[in-house]
């Protein structure tokens, strides 16, 4: 455990997951991408805010965002690379197996590969 724990920069940790997040929410709103990916997915703003999906969202950036951290303090960050283009990928074809639309499919991996980025960022700044 220590291992994921020692050298860690907790500041850079958590304004990852929070610009992850925001990035999340300019991202998938009508400014940008939002529309497209509501009409793909069968979703209305008459549906509410998804609150449990925001929070759950939330804890997984935050996750990612420790697993930046901690591959920038063990100068590992191709393998972090290497996990989200895995990952990314996964759920692409996932989305194909599901027969999403694949705008819906490339905007849901462009926001993981600009979570990254802001991810990366703040481990760079801290």
């Amino acid at each position: 455990m220590a291992e994921i724990m020692t050298g860690v920069v907790w500041l850079a940790v958590v304004l990852g997951a929070v610009g992850s997040f925001l990035l999340g929410w300019l991202w998938y709103s009508p400014i940008l991408f939002g529309k497209q990916w509501a009409a793909g997915n069968g979703v209305t703003a008459d549906e509410g805010m998804p609150y449990a999906a925001m929070i759950v969202n939330f804890v997984g950036l935050f996750l990612m965002s420790w697993f930046v951290g901690v591959t920038a303090v063990t100068s590992a960050l191709l393998t972090v690379l290497l996990a989200l283009f895995a990952f990314t990928i996964l759920a692409f074809s996932h989305g194909m197996f599901a027969k999403k639309p694949t705008i819906v499919m490339v905007i849901d991996a462009g926001y993981w590969l600009a979570a990254f980025v802001v991810m990366f960022i703040f481990q760079m700044i801290f």
